[in-house]
Parts: C-alpha cells; sequence; structure tokens
C-alpha cells in the first residue's frame, strides 16, 4: 500500500481528500481528477465545466452549503456512508488553501473531516 502524503493533486473537487482513500492507497483508483470513469458525478462536472479546483473556487456561490449540486441527495447519501462533512473540508481550503488542508488531512491520515 502506497502511503498517506501531503498532495494537492489528491484533492477531490467535492473537498474529500482521495490522498487518504484505501482504494486510492492500494492503487485501484487514481484519486477524483484523474478518474474519467467519475463522469457520472455532476460536482465534478461542474468544477471542470469552471475550471475550478475545487467547489472551494466557486465564485457563483458565497457559501458552498447552498449548492444543490454538492448538497443534492447522492451527496447525502455518501455524507451518511463515509461519514464526512465536505462543506467543512472546502471551508478549510477556503480559509487556508489547499497545501495546508493536505497537509492537515495526511497528517490526520483522513479522507474527509468527520460530521
Amino acid at each position: 500500500m502506497k502511503p498517506i502524503v501531503a498532495d494537492t493533486d489528491l484533492i477531490a473537487f467535492c473537498g474529500l481528500y482521495c490522498g487518504a482513500c484505501k482504494r486510492h492507497l492500494r492503487g485501484a483508483c487514481p484519486g477524483c481528477a484523474g478518474n474519467d470513469k467519475a463522469s457520472w458525478c455532476k460536482v465534478r462536472s461542474c468544477c471542470l465545466e469552471h475550471g475550478y479546483r475545487s467547489c472551494a473556487d466557486c465564485t457563483e456561490l458565497d457559501d458552498v452549503a447552498d449548492c444543490k449540486l454538492l448538497n443534492g441527495f447522492m451527496a447525502k447519501v455518501f455524507a451518511v456512508v463515509l461519514r464526512s462533512d465536505r462543506n467543512a473540508c472546502l471551508a478549510r481550503i477556503r480559509e487556508g488553501g489547499y497545501q495546508a488542508f493536505a497537509d492537515h488531512m495526511s497528517e490526520r491520515g483522513i479522507q474527509t473531516i468527520p460530521r
């Protein structure tokens, strides 16, 4: 298994940290940005369409919690399954930047900020 490293390229469009994901660490997934099979993800598609590195870069909404794509039904299912708070992840990126977020997540070995 790969070690967990602080790599800003492993931050998913929705704010999860792919660098600590078990599938990524086993080599079974390249991470969100490099995963062309994730074309079903509306959040990913929106970020790619607008040229955003993640939802944290969105200029259309002041608060990502208001985004219907990021906080729709499927997102709520993922939040329960992963016990994640992607809005908190994105807020942390907005506050401290991508490198500080990657450092924080890799140091703790976590994929998301828990709910």
